[in-house]
């Protein structure tokens, strides 16, 4: 693919020597860049996911605490009445998550 002008950035970023040449071997490395950042971008992003749910799961039966002292009235109880359905999602997101770094590892090795 030989071009005097580049026709997108994908193009220019693609052409590691410079010469306005793309060749298969660029063009291949290229993807393969792509490809290990979107997946350590997808890594990044469930380890967040992961992350933000423990905090909610441990922090949860401190919003009941603090409901019931502001003095909501029907606050704590429904809170309560959640509680068990939270939890367990929460959890399942979580022993996903570390359940899939223990296989990705594993296999890796």
């Amino acid at each position: 693919m030989s071009n005097k002008r580049y026709k997108n950035d994908f193009h220019k970023l693609a052409d590691l020597n410079n010469d306005r040449n793309i060749t298969e071997q660029e063009l291949a490395h290229y993807e393969k860049l792509v490809e290990l950042e979107n997946e350590d971008n997808k890594a990044s992003a469930q380890r967040k996911m992961a992350w933000f749910s423990l905090f909610g799961m441990i922090f949860y039966p401190f919003v009941v605490v603090i409901a019931d002292v502001i003095g909501l009235q029907n606050t704590p109880t429904v809170l309560a009445d959640i509680a068990p359905t939270y939890f367990v999602s929460v959890a399942a997101i979580v022993a996903a998550f570390y359940g899939k770094e223990a296989y990705v590892s594993k296999k890796g090795k």
